[in-house]
């Protein structure tokens, strides 16, 4: 096996920073990944090897000396480059050449990295799925509209990949595909360059390896986002059910569960939390207003081209306009009265604790199952990271989520490390 095979993003950069790889070395050893896998995994909708090598060959200080520095990324097809086309898998933008970069894109160049590709994505990051097949089971989808970067993390395509979550389509993905993700705070991340879908929701977030990773990549797509200062291992956490405990099936709950015990075992502090009956309300609202401006940012393409448009979108624009303003306004009204009382709940913890799916990926390619776990806690705008738990040889992923307060994403990023150490035994 490669020291490329396992090696996180932090380390690759270390080794390019001290000449024992070159950016060169790296890309070609993705590149054969790729090629050896591709054709059964499909996360690549747009792939050229030559502008990968042109890129590596062209890196010299200051990237060569980036936090970054010729490590491969693969970037989720809503995301605008300036060297691959942009087609949010949709057919009404075949052959759409954007003519810069995304913002997020142009931070992670100017960090060294190398762009690899662009990933398969659902139509306009909604429901519409794509040809990408879970590498832990090519009969089973590798979750929503992050798909392609989730897929082609677990096939060894990249270290590092970008994502995007309006509902659980980052973390639904790292939970079916046994990956690090990371979705900061709403808000910190600029979009520029990222079609919208839900704007009161969109936030960008990625994959990594590690922990430490996800904190790497932060560190270039957050400027100024505060490093901990905390020294010590123990950690308090909240463990937080929600109202639809009864979707999580046995292999996931047992495996949470277990986790539980681990962390107790290593000292940390859990505490059962039951959050008040009315935030039960929260998946319904979320689905509402994702509804109402999902319908307006693509009333664009509905006016112009709606039979190139699928049954989903349709559908979910059908339900908009069956819905009046009033309705919308009072959902938005009740999120952001619930939000100061969630921040309450969450103040005595360093980061609460919960399931991302209630399955293992599920068979076939059609759906992807709910996002009910991850969309209670985005529809305030909460960073949200999945950790892969351990597993044997033959299980499918599994994955626990950390969420964190509002804006205490570094908080958050420390509480998971200490918690992937308890768990893996480090």
């Amino acid at each position: 096996m490669s020291f490329l095979d396992t090696a996180d993003a932090h380390s690759i950069a270390e080794q390019v920073h001290t000449a024992r790889l070159s950016p060169g070395t790296v890309a070609e050893h993705f590149l054969s990944q790729t090629n050896a896998r591709e054709s059964r995994i499909r996360a690549f909708v747009a792939l050229d090897p030559q502008v990968v090598r042109k890129q590596a060959q062209g890196l010299s200080s200051p990237g060569i000396n980036g936090l970054l520095a010729g490590v491969p990324i693969g970037v989720k097809d809503i995301i605008d480059t300036c060297d691959h086309p942009t087609g949010f898998y949709s057919p009404i933008y075949d052959n759409n050449w954007p003519s810069r970069d995304a913002h997020v894109v142009a931070l992670l160049r100017l960090a060294g990295a190398v762009i690899m590709g662009k990933t398969h994505t659902t139509e306009f990051a909604y429901m519409q799925t794509g040809p990408t097949r879970n590498p832990h089971d090519l009969n089973r989808t590798p979750g929503s509209s992050s798909a392609g970067s989730a897929a082609g993390m677990a096939a060894g395509f990249f270290p590092v990949a970008l994502g995007t979550q309006t509902a659980g389509s980052l973390l639904k993905p790292a939970s079916y595909c046994g990956l690090y993700a990371f979705k900061p705070s709403y808000g910190l991340v600029s979009l520029e360059g990222v079609k919208p879908l839900a704007p009161s929701f969109d936030t960008l977030g990625w994959y990594g390896r590690s922990v430490r990773d996800l904190a790497l990549v932060a560190q270039v797509l957050v400027p100024g986002l505060p490093q901990s200062a905390r020294e010590s291992g123990i950690r308090t956490f909240g463990f937080c059910r929600t109202a639809r405990w009864d979707q999580v099936g046995p292999v996931v709950a047992d495996a949470l569960l277990a986790a539980v015990e681990r962390l107790k075992a290593a000292g940390h502090t859990v505490t059962t939390v039951d959050l008040p009956k009315d935030f039960a309300d929260v998946f319904d609202d979320h689905l509402l207003i994702n509804d109402c401006e999902g319908a307006r940012s693509l009333s664009k393409e509905w006016q112009s081209s709606p039979e190139l448009l699928s049954p989903s979108v349709i559908a979910m624009i059908e339900r908009a306009r069956g819905t009046t303003w009033e309705q919308e306004s009072a959902a938005k009204a009740r999120l952001a009265a619930q939000a100061p009382r969630l921040q309450a709940i969450f103040a005595p913890f360093d980061a609460m604790l919960s399931v991302t799916c209630g399955m293992v990926a599920p068979l076939g390619l059609e759906t992807t199952g709910p996002s009910d776990f991850c969309k209670c806690w985005m529809a305030f705008g909460l960073p949200q990271i999945n950790l892969p738990l351990p597993r044997l040889p033959g299980e499918l992923p599994v994955g626990f989520q950390l969420i964190g307060g509002f804006r205490q994403d570094s908080r958050l990023l420390e509480a998971a490390q200490q918690v992937d150490w308890a768990l893996s035994d480090k």
